[in-house]
């Protein structure tokens, strides 16, 4: 099995798109970030987790699950840098593979030292952009081979039964 351990906030530093927003709002360049994620997970079929220190949101530790994205913000006075090296070494079997995705390069030499294998913010938004392009081109294929119908009918007829399908009987 191959784990994604994600550095919340270093990714949002690092991307463009979400470096723009959080000037605004951390929370929407959150979503944002984790629905990119999600998107990965479902792709590659990996576990994926993201941690976000808890400096950003002050409490107590919390952990949730968004679209399949493991999602954790760490014990206050927790950095998301000991958060991810601990599950590194919880995590890491023989069966698993564990990917660790941060630009801060002290992480990634201890990560890397744990057997780890490591992406910056700039590999993994690539590599996510890559995946998105498939995934579209993958949807257009699929629009553009809809069936022929059997049989021929006009417009006007067609519109009618697709409201009949949506349940609009009027």
């Amino acid at each position: 099995m191959d784990i994604l351990l994600v550095d919340g906030y270093n990714m949002i530093g690092a991307w463009p798109r979400l470096q723009h927003l959080k000037e605004n709002s951390f929370e929407e360049a959150r979503d944002i970030l984790i629905q990119h994620l999600a998107e990965y997970q479902a792709y590659t079929g990996y576990r994926v987790i993201v941690v976000f220190d808890a400096h950003m949101v002050k409490g107590i530790e919390k952990k949730r699950i968004n679209h399949r994205v493991e999602v954790i913000f760490t014990r206050e006075n927790e950095t998301a840098d000991e958060r991810i090296e601990k599950l590194a070494q919880d995590l890491n079997n023989i069966r698993t593979q564990i990917h660790v995705a941060t630009s801060d390069f002290t992480e990634q030499w201890a990560i890397f030292g744990q057997g780890a294998l490591r992406k910056s913010a700039r590999e993994l938004l690539r590599e996510i952009e890559v995946i998105e392009r498939k995934i579209e081109t993958r949807v257009k294929k699929i629009t553009s081979d809809k069936p022929a119908s059997k049989i021929e009918l006009s417009e006007d007829v067609l519109k009618t039964f697709e409201k009949w399908r949506r349940g609009n009987l009027e």
